[in-house]
């Protein structure tokens, strides 16, 4: 009897979900790294500096003291507490520590998010280019994503664009700010063109902000603190880019009723919660004073000047990104096609980065440089770039 006729076969709802183009990416990198090659890695998306010592000991500390146990699944009561507090002071969002849930990583956060508010056949507008998974997340709920081109939005009216590409399907809003991969900014009067769509079609807003601490120009607002919009947002937030904790898969998210139910239900049911000492740790990050957190955001700063400087130098049109760790330069010098582009700035120059078309159509013709590594690693790939185009 064959496989085929034992019936085994995957859920179709994965039919449309796939892999991450940026893993890929990787692979080829370390390929070059093996054979000895240097490699300027600006297709990375985590932060320069490691973990903070305060942070790490907190962690230790809550293993010394066999902090290993379960916890509850919806975060550890004085995490939430905590949370509460820095949403109020930080985000404006008026909260409770029942809206709100630690999560593995703000990914979990999105997941949950998009689960509990899509069904099959639901549309979900989402502003392009985004990053990567989004996509899959709206597909994998079995729901159709309608993109939005950023651009054309802010140049003809949130509202009016968001009116252009809706549909009577459309459940959702997915609203991430500053913007990963362009490293847009949206202002607060974008974010109240948003919320009053949003409200006038009985919308969710899902809110991305995870590069919430990273805004150079402006600053950054959560749109659930608008009026009216804390009832129909589901906000997540990330410990990874803040507090260079990537690998360690703290996040949070921020909702009421009926929405937050069905988070605890799928973090219940598919990770049973953060890891134990990993809230510690998250507990101890959140006492890190703004200062430093300015401090930081100041040194991707000088690395954001020297690279965007770098590419226009050499010809690569790219405006000065507002927020987040990434330039999305306009690469068509190189060639149209962003895959093509990034494959010939590796093999020729050595300079790995992502090609824009993997962050939606919109991102065609550019590709995604990261800036958050060390200055000398910028003043070399600006170095390759020079030689490159000579």
């Amino acid at each position: 009897m064959t496989t085929k006729q034992r019936g085994i076969r995957l859920a179709k709802r994965l039919d449309e979900v796939g892999f991450s183009d940026i893993v890929q990416i990787r692979n080829k990198v370390a390929e070059l790294q093996a054979q000895g090659s240097q490699v300027h890695r600006l297709h990375l998306g985590e932060p320069y500096f490691e973990t903070p010592d305060a942070i790490k000991y907190a962690a230790i500390k809550a293993l010394t003291e066999n902090q290993t146990h379960y916890a509850p699944s919806s975060g550890l009561l004085p995490l939430r507490t905590a949370l509460v507090e820095k949403l109020e002071t930080k985000n404006g969002i008026h909260a409770t520590s029942d809206e709100v849930i630690a999560t593995v990583g703000g990914m979990q956060g999105l997941y949950a998010a998009f689960q509990c508010v899509l069904d099959p056949g639901d549309h979900a507008l989402i502003f392009s280019p985004y990053w990567t998974p989004i996509r899959d997340l709206v597909t994998g709920a079995q729901a159709r994503p309608l993109l939005v081109p950023t651009i054309t939005a802010r140049r003809n009216g949130i509202r009016k664009t968001l009116e252009q590409f809706s549909t009577p399907e459309t459940r959702a809003i997915y609203y991430n700010t500053p913007q990963n991969p362009s490293g847009a900014v949206f202002t607060q009067a974008e974010a109240e063109e948003v919320a009053a769509f949003a409200i006038e079609r009985d919308l969710v807003v899902i809110a991305d902000e995870a590069y919430e601490d990273l805004v150079y120009e402006g600053t950054h607002f959560s749109i659930a603190s608008l009026p009216g919009m804390a009832e129909r947002t589901i906000t997540s937030y990330t410990f990874s880019k803040t507090y260079a904790m990537t690998g360690w898969r703290g996040g949070y998210a921020v909702a009421q009723e009926p929405f937050m139910t069905a988070m605890r239900k799928i973090v219940l049911y598919s990770t049973n919660g953060v890891t134990t000492p990993v809230q510690y740790a998250m507990i101890e990050a959140l006492k890190t004073p703004e200062a430093e957190i300015a401090r930081r955001r100041e040194e991707y700063r000088k690395r954001r000047d020297l690279l965007v400087a770098g590419l226009n130098e050499v010809g690569l049109e790219c405006p000065l990104p507002a927020g987040a760790f990434y330039a999305f330069p306009n690469v068509e010098k190189i060639h149209k096609n962003s895959r093509t582009a990034a494959q010939i700035l590796l093999d020729k120059a050595h300079i790995a980065t992502i090609p824009g078309s993997v962050f939606g159509a919109q991102g065609e013709g550019h590709l995604r440089f990261g800036y958050a590594i060390s200055i000398k690693e910028i003043e070399g790939c600006v170095e390759a770039l020079r030689r490159f185009f000579r």
